[in-house]
């Protein structure tokens, strides 16, 4: 198996943010271990969440009746220090009904510790901040 070279870490660490996303959006929680480290800390305005278990169960708990988002990150910066890395990413959240505009918008910073395991680099840390919500 050849060996990853930096560009190759890079884009597997931002590609988590877009699995992140996809399984918040189509309400997978039970695949939050391929995006999470199974000793993942999460901190966020909603509270901090120890493990993969207790981020899994919260996920689930959080899912509202008839409400879907649309999770989109951007700005996304890797830095690089061996089997671990640091990640930092804007994300726009919208929260909405099917077939009506968003009702609620939310802009969050997201900044993430990610660590290599031998089946790929998972986040281990993160940090969400509100930054902004928009209400309809």
């Amino acid at each position: 198996m050849p060996v990853a070279t930096p560009a190759d870490d890079r884009a597997e660490i931002t590609d988590l943010f877009a699995h992140l996303a996809n399984l918040l959006d189509e309400c997978r929680h039970d695949d939050a271990g391929s995006v999470f480290h199974a000793d993942v800390v999460a901190h966020s305005p909603r509270g901090d969440l120890h493990g993969l278990d207790e981020l899994t169960a919260f996920l689930g708990k959080s899912w509202v009746e008839g409400q879907r988002t649309q999770h989109m990150h951007g700005d996304v910066l890797v830095r690089l220090d061996g089997d671990r890395a640091t990640a930092t990413a804007n994300q726009l959240v919208h929260f909405y009904r099917d077939g009506a505009a968003p009702h609620r918008t939310s802009g969050l910073r997201v900044a993430c510790t990610a660590e290599r395991t031998p089946v790929g680099w998972r986040f281990s840390e993160m940090q969400v901040t509100l930054a902004w919500t928009d209400e309809k």
